[in-house]
C-alpha cells in the first residue's frame, strides 16, 4: 500500500481531502489576519496603503469597545482566510452588515474557502436581523465580481467612493 504524502498530492487534491473549518476570530488570530490584510493590499496593488498597527487592529476587534467582528478559515490549524465585518447604519435601510474584507491566501483560492466565509457573514447578518449586507469590490477584480454575482448580488457602478485621511480630518476640524 502506497502512503500518500503532501508532496504526492497536488494542492487541489490536498484541499479536496481536507476540511476547512470556519470559526470566530480570536485575539491571538490578529497577527495572521494582519498578514492576510497585507497580502490583500499587495494583490490590490496598494501595499503601502496598509497603515493600521497590530495593536490598533487587536484593540478594534477585541478591546473595550470593539468595532469589527471576524471569522477565520483554518486548514489543519493554519489560517488560510478571513472575513472582517462591522455594523453600518443606513438612514434608508437601517442596520446593515458591512463586509470590509474577505481574504483567502493565494494557495487556498479556488477551493470554496471564500464561499464558506461569505456564508458565515450572511448567517451572522441574519442572526443579527440586519436589513442586508454591503461591500465594495474593485472594478478590475473580475474573479471577485463573478464570486459575488454567483450569490445574486447587485453591484452598483453609480456610487463614487469618498474618503479623507486623518491629516485632512485634522485640518478640517481645526478650521
Amino acid at each position: 500500500m502506497r502512503r500518500t504524502t503532501l508532496r504526492s498530492l497536488s494542492l487541489s487534491a490536498f484541499f479536496a481531502t481536507m476540511e476547512v473549518k470556519i470559526r470566530r476570530a480570536a485575539v491571538n488570530d490578529v497577527p495572521r489576519m494582519l498578514e492576510l490584510v497585507r497580502e490583500l493590499a499587495l494583490f490590490e496593488r496598494a501595499p503601502d496603503e496598509v497603515t493600521v498597527s497590530l495593536e490598533h487592529m487587536r484593540d478594534a476587534g477585541f478591546g473595550p469597545d470593539p468595532v469589527w467582528v471576524g471569522w477565520v478559515a483554518e486548514l489543519e490549524g493554519t489560517i488560510v482566510g478571513m472575513a472582517v465585518c462591522y455594523e453600518r447604519y443606513s438612514t434608508w435601510k437601517g442596520r446593515r452588515l458591512y463586509l470590509e474584507d474577505i481574504v483567502v491566501t493565494e494557495h487556498a483560492r479556488g477551493h470554496r474557502v471564500g464561499e464558506k466565509l461569505f456564508r458565515q457573514c450572511a448567517a451572522y447578518a441574519v442572526e443579527k436581523d440586519y436589513s442586508g449586507m454591503m461591500w465594495q469590490v474593485l472594478d478590475w477584480n473580475v474573479d471577485a465580481i463573478r464570486f459575488y454575482e454567483r450569490f445574486g448580488a447587485a453591484l452598483d457602478p453609480q456610487w463614487v467612493n469618498g474618503s479623507l485621511g486623518s491629516d485632512q480630518l485634522k485640518q478640517i476640524a481645526a478650521t
